[in-house]
């Protein structure tokens, strides 16, 4: 798997590419074939944060994405939870693929990127603007798989296209923690 590492306002040291690198290499039990993990450390300069250190992990592979983001007070305690975080979504998506599978149903498998949510505004901005424009592919999926897709990227919604109607649509988490959806008239 190839692990690009960046950082920004703090410095990663070799050991800690070397650390990071060989934790995420460890994720392939788990699902075979992961193709690219993108590591982003990152420094909170707010002195009333006591867990300064930022770490945000997102592995692609086989069309699947999962993303974590951890703070820690240090980077290496980051990356551990980062690592265990992810240890958990991918023991869940194996899981879900593997139930999928003894149904008799085929495995839920997108060949297209998925999207990976934009930056937030700082703290300090006071109106909301947009900071990232996106623009994705969106196969058609059912809402389960729209679902699972939802769950492993840790997003509160998920835009798709749904099978059935050929519509664009939405999952998302409701108050109560159940599943709502929306579709196009």
């Amino acid at each position: 798997m190839q692990v690009n590492i960046s950082s920004r306002r703090t410095v990663v040291s070799d050991r800690l590419q070397d650390l990071t690198r060989s934790k995420l290499s460890r994720l392939d039990k788990y699902v075979p074939g992961l193709e690219r993990a993108d590591v982003h450390f990152c420094e909170e300069r707010n002195p009333r944060i006591t867990d300064k250190e930022i770490c945000e992990v997102t592995v692609e592979g086989h069309g699947h994405h999962v993303r974590t983001k951890v703070t820690a007070p240090d980077p290496y305690t980051a990356i551990d939870l980062a690592t265990e975080k992810l240890e958990h979504q991918f023991h869940k998506l194996k899981t879900k693929l593997h139930r999928h599978e003894n149904n008799g149903e085929q495995s839920i498998r997108l060949d297209d990127p998925l999207p990976i949510s934009g930056d937030l505004p700082d703290e300090d901005d006071n109106v909301a603007k947009i900071v990232k424009k996106k623009q994705f592919a969106i196969d058609p999926m059912t809402a389960e798989e729209a679902v699972l897709q939802m769950e492993l990227l840790g997003h509160d919604f998920f835009l798709f296209t749904n099978a059935e109607t050929n519509k664009s649509a939405v999952v998302y988490i409701r108050d109560d923690g159940d599943i709502g959806q929306i579709d196009a008239a």
